[in-house]
């Protein structure tokens, strides 16, 4: 029997998800552009529900065959069957199963087929009911979040706001685009059917991607880019003939968008390894941006002259947590050991690279990251730390300014990823 070309795209994204600790949103478009419009949608569909359920799939596997252990690529197989059985009711079960069926038999694990087959056929009749031990069990399984995630947001937002935060990473989000350089005749037509977003200025909004979309995006008529993203390339404001310097820049969206907007005289962006910046240097072409891209680690002295720019970004590697929405499999792939060694990371670029602003000069701090210690506790160290700078507002809709002077967007309150914003001006 057959497989069809999206379960096996899809069983194969996910096992390198897996085991090369890769992310979707770079996987999914390589393997897509082989498919038909169908498979490619259904591909779509599997990657990011298996990794959107991953952890309520995994506790039902547990409930089926308690006492079993599970190659990855069985588990992988019975998580598309699964979800298949359970959340895409238009998808026949017997297709859902017997596929699953062949995937294992594909990837040599021959020996586990009729192990596959019994177990999902239990699951497309047998009404199975997990029991939590405890709300913060029952909002981890049922959002898929690890345990640990959701303990520190309900000590932070409550629990019944993790929950909603949980939820909302869940729900596909919008696509949000901007227009790069004149509208054609097809980008007008997509302009109409696109909603204008009410908190960022040249931003756009539509339910879904289309074929127009993708069309679009391809010949760099538009630009694929989260609200919250765009919002903090529109914080970065700069004089006219000014020079600016985006610090970790790659993938670049941000970087184009400011220099699009403040057309400065120089124009420089760099990150650390060799295959990001050729992506940056890449991305800015396609965007018709004017920028000089270098290659350093900005985790040391960066290579210019002290009082160099008159704006800057560093818009800082981070955990991810404020684009789980986009990127589901973060929430699996980091700790919090790792938030705790990032903020560290984070102090050091923001340290090294506030040299290079000019007195008078704007700086802004932000991270995509939902942790206090990646977002507000880096701020005030640095104010604290270096005198030569004052907080001042960011340059975003008032909404978004919390009490401490900074600004945060949230996935379940603003329908965007979460950004922190931080501004500051060299006196």
């Amino acid at each position: 029997m057959s497989i069809s070309p999206a379960r096996t795209a899809a069983f194969d994204i996910l096992l390198r998800i897996e085991r090369e600790r890769a992310f979707s949103s770079v996987l999914l478009p390589l393997y897509e552009e082989r498919l038909s419009p169908p498979d490619r949608s259904l591909c779509h569909e599997l990657v990011l529900g298996v990794l959107r359920r991953r952890m309520r799939l995994d506790r039902l596997l547990d409930h089926l065959a308690p006492s079993r252990k599970l190659d990855a690529e069985v588990r992988i197989a019975l998580q598309i069957g699964l979800y298949q059985l359970l959340f895409l009711t238009k998808v026949p079960a017997r297709a859902a199963i017997n596929e699953s069926v062949e995937l294992v038999k594909r990837a040599r694990k021959m020996s586990a087929a009729g192990f596959v087959n019994a177990l999902l056929r239990r699951a497309s009749h047998e009404d199975i009911r997990i029991e939590y031990a405890g709300e913060i069990d029952r909002v981890s399984v049922e959002t898929s979040h690890p345990r640990w995630l959701i303990e520190r947001w309900s000590e932070r937002l409550g629990l019944d706001q993790a929950a909603n935060l949980a939820n909302s990473n869940n729900e596909p989000a919008k696509i949000a685009f901007r227009v790069i350089g004149e509208e054609n005749q097809d980008v007008s037509a997509l302009l109409e059917t696109a909603v204008p977003s009410e908190s960022v200025d040249g931003c756009y909004l539509l339910d879904r991607s289309t074929s127009a979309v993708r069309k679009l995006a391809f010949e760099n008529r538009i630009y694929l880019q989260d609200e919250a993203s765009q919002m903090v390339a529109r914080a970065v404001v700069g004089p006219d003939n000014g020079s600016f310097l985006d610090v970790c820049a790659a993938p670049g969206g941000k970087t184009g968008l400011i220099a699009a907007r403040t057309h400065p005289r120089i124009a420089i962006a760099g990150d650390l390894y060799q295959p990001r910046v050729e992506l940056l240097r890449d991305n800015c072409r396609r965007q018709s941006v004017d920028v000089k891209v270098v290659r350093y680690d900005a985790t040391q002295s960066l290579p210019f002259a002290d009082e160099t720019f008159n704006t800057m970004l560093v818009d800082a590697p981070c955990s991810g947590t404020g684009t789980i929405r986009h990127n589901p499999e973060i929430r699996y792939l980091i700790s919090a050991e790792d938030i705790v060694e990032l903020s560290f990371k984070q102090r050091r670029i923001l340290g090294e690279a506030s040299k290079a602003v000019k007195k008078g000069g704007l700086l802004v701090y932000s991270t995509c990251s939902l942790e206090t210690e990646e977002g507000e506790a880096v701020a005030e160290w640095f104010i604290n730390e270096h005198r030569g700078f004052e907080k001042v507002r960011p340059s975003v809709p008032e909404r978004f300014i919390g009490d401490s002077g900074f600004a945060r967007t949230w996935p379940h309150r603003d329908g965007m990823d979460g950004f922190f914003i931080a501004a500051f001006r060299r006196v």
